[in-house]
C-alpha cells in the first residue's frame, strides 16, 4: 500500500491581497478595558482566518461617543496618566476625570488602544486606522461602516 504524503503550507496575505472592512462602534456606555481590547482585535486583525503578523490585515474602526465612556471603580478619579516635558523635574500628570471633561475626551480611549497595539512601524500603521470622534457625527459616512455591538462580541 503506497502511503502518500500531504505538504501543508501556511499561506501568507500580501499587502495587495488584504481586504479592510470599516467598523462603527458606539462607545456609549461601554467599559474603557473591554472597548480598548476590541478594537485592538479588529485593528490587528487576529479574529481572520488569513491572519499574518507582519501584514496590516487589520480593519479601520470608527469610535464614536468618546466622551460617554465608563470607567469601573474609582478610576475616574484614581487613574493618573502621566507625561514628562524632557526637561529636569518635567513630569505632568493629569486625571481621567480631568481628560474626559476637558478638551480632547478621546485620548483616553487613544491612549488605552495604544498600549494594547505592538510597538514599532506595523503597531503605528495599524493604530492609524482607529478614528476616534466626540459625539454621534462622523466624516466617514461613505464607506459604509459596518455597525458593531461590543456587548454582542464579549
Amino acid at each position: 500500500m503506497a502511503t502518500t504524503k500531504f505538504i501543508r503550507q501556511t499561506k501568507s496575505l500580501s499587502k495587495e491581497s488584504v481586504k479592510k472592512n470599516w467598523v462603527l462602534l458606539d462607545a456609549e456606555n461601554i467599559v474603557l478595558g473591554r472597548l480598548a481590547s476590541t478594537v485592538s482585535k479588529l485593528l490587528r486583525g487576529k479574529y481572520k482566518v488569513s491572519y499574518t503578523p507582519h501584514i496590516d490585515c487589520g480593519d479601520h474602526v470608527v469610535i464614536i461617543n468618546a466622551e460617554k465612556i465608563k470607567l469601573t471603580g474609582n478610576k475616574l478619579e484614581d487613574k493618573v496618566y502621566y507625561k514628562h516635558t524632557g526637561y529636569p523635574g518635567g513630569i505632568k500628570s493629569i486625571t481621567a476625570k480631568k481628560i474626559l471633561e476637558g478638551k480632547f475626551p478621546d485620548r483616553v480611549i487613544r491612549l488605552a488602544v495604544k498600549r494594547m497595539i505592538p510597538k514599532g512601524p506595523l503597531g503605528r500603521k495599524q493604530l492609524s486606522n482607529m478614528k476616534v470622534y466626540v459625539g454621534n457625527d462622523h466624516p466617514h459616512e461613505a464607506q459604509n461602516p459596518k455597525i458593531i455591538n461590543i456587548d454582542e462580541l464579549m
